[in-house]
């Protein structure tokens, strides 16, 4: 039974269940199928990954107020997040993750960690 690389199509020699000529074409072929399809997907996703990083660097302990000038000033943005979270009293918590925040007045936010998520 002659098989072949799905990737490049040479000659597979090897043992019976190996299905990619070398290590190169596994790589090749799985970046492929697990590459994201559109823009819009890749874009949303580095957004998410941005906002993250700036709660977790500046909430290293796990309640921290913080201005909204710096978070701008660092590059967040509020229209992505990745859930909701509406107390009995109102208040409303945007969550990245495990990372979240709660708008308090005079352009200050409460940055909190969800230990849920641990």
């Amino acid at each position: 039974m002659n098989r072949t690389c799905p990737e490049c199509g040479t000659k597979i020699i090897g043992r019976a269940d190996k299905k990619f000529c070398s290590d190169a074409c596994r790589n090749a072929h799985n970046n492929s199928l697990n590459k994201d399809s559109k823009n819009l997907v890749r874009t949303i996703n580095n957004r998410l990954r941005k906002n993250y990083r700036i709660l977790e660097k500046l909430n290293s302990k796990d309640k921290t107020k913080v201005t909204k000038e710096r978070l701008l000033r660092l590059g967040f943005s509020f229209d992505y997040f990745t859930s909701i979270y509406t107390t009995k009293t109102g208040s409303v918590y945007y969550y990245l993750y495990d990372q979240g925040y709660l708008a308090l007045d005079n352009d200050y936010y409460l940055l909190v960690k969800n230990e849920v998520f641990q």
